[in-house]
């Protein structure tokens, strides 16, 4: 979500009362089992070998959006898996992190004239990039599934690919999409959803559940069972309760003053050596950063290590060589699971900063937490 905090000073004065979370109902299950149904059913018309595209934008791609589709898969072991990049050199993941991608736009090209048979978007800093834009283009012509996560969905609005579709995602980028595509229709109440060759998710958090239905879907129910457990996750179905995540004046304040009180801001330092849990990592740097009170760096557990680790995927992680003084490491247990690690992030968020920091992570990341 790239103007994440920008749009919350844009709204200060609104005051906006979010309705309760209700259980769902039989139509909401029912929505929910079409969704995963149609996702998969998508997904069988695939080669049972695909060629999987991971894109990034060098100057700003959502963490989890980025490392949580392209490390389920890898933990799959599906084969053909390549983060694609713009431009050469490295690429800087939102709001922490920046990795090494495998391969550029070009260089892909010539490789895979074909095109992919999977093109996962992630949200980037800029979603008009015109680099972008006409590659998703070119891919969907020439037949590829285009998955847009969170809001990746803007990315495929601006390139066109949600004329006349059915579409979800992040609960904040609704409007504009409904009005940027007034042929489209919005379903709420589903956390990703297939039509005609386009995928659309909700937010951040989406990523897990849709990764995974992609496993499902690639190399079977029983693999997309195995990762799971690695991963933590009890659920990967497309339902959703899209009411519960809207503004108020409480998490507005709670934003804007965190993010002027410049003085009261941590710095977080993650041990990170070779074979870090992408996924776990991911996650928790994703939280901790979006407290608006924390900046999250990685940072090497041997000097031997220099400035760059190999994540779990593969995945080249570039750190920063030494901890600063004042930053508070972080440690991620090898025993404690990816969900896990992500639910003991946010009560340690509710530890140290409040409940009502706990509270803006969760709406930003589109989370509810399976208590409620």
């Amino acid at each position: 979500m790239p103007r994440f905090a920008v749009i919350f000073f844009a709204l200060l004065t609104l005051v906006v009362s979010p309705p309760a979370l209700a259980a769902p109902d039989a139509a909401d299950q029912s929505a929910s089992f079409v969704a995963q149904r149609d996702l998969q059913d998508a997904l069988s018309k695939r080669p049972r070998d695909p060629v999987i595209a991971v894109i990034a934008l060098n100057e700003g791609t959502e963490t989890t959006d980025f490392l949580i589709p392209y490390g389920v898969l890898k933990r799959a072991g599906i084969k053909h898996v390549q983060a694609v990049a713009v431009d050469d050199g490295d690429v800087t993941l939102m709001p922490a992190l920046r990795v090494v991608p495998d391969i550029t736009f070009a260089d892909f090209d010539a490789r895979h004239p074909e095109g992919a048979d999977i093109v996962i978007v992630p949200a980037v800093h800029a979603d008009n990039d015109p680099r972008i834009l006409r590659w998703l283009q070119q891919q969907a012509a020439h037949g590829a599934l285009i998955v847009g996560v969170c809001s990746g969905a803007r990315v495929l609005s601006q390139a066109g690919l949600l004329k006349g579709r059915r579409f979800t995602g992040h609960w904040y980028d609704r409007s504009d999409l409904r009005d940027a595509n007034p042929t489209a229709r919005y379903v709420p109440d589903v956390r990703y959803l297939h039509d005609n060759g386009i995928v659309t998710t909700t937010g951040v958090s989406a990523s897990v559940p849709l990764a995974l239905a992609l496993v499902e879907g690639i190399v079977g129910r029983d693999r997309a069972l195995d990762v799971a457990r690695s991963l933590g996750a009890t659920d990967w179905s497309a339902q959703h309760r899209s009411a519960g995540f809207q503004l108020n004046t409480r998490r507005l304040w709670t934003v804007a003053s965190n993010a002027v009180s410049v003085w009261r801001h941590d710095t977080l330092a993650i041990p990170v050596a070779d074979g870090v849990d992408d996924i776990a990592l991911a996650l928790t740097a994703d939280a901790w950063s979006r407290t608006w009170r924390t900046t999250v760096i990685a940072t090497p557990v041997s000097a031997a290590s220099a400035d760059r680790v190999r994540l779990a995927s593969g995945l080249t992680l570039v750190t920063t060589a030494s901890r600063p003084s004042a930053a508070r490491p972080l440690a991620l247990p090898p025993n404690r699971n990816a969900m896990m690690q992500f639910v003991q992030s946010l009560h340690d968020i509710a530890q140290r900063y409040g409940a009502a920091e706990r509270d803006i992570v969760e709406l930003a990341m589109e989370y509810v937490p399976p208590s409620r």
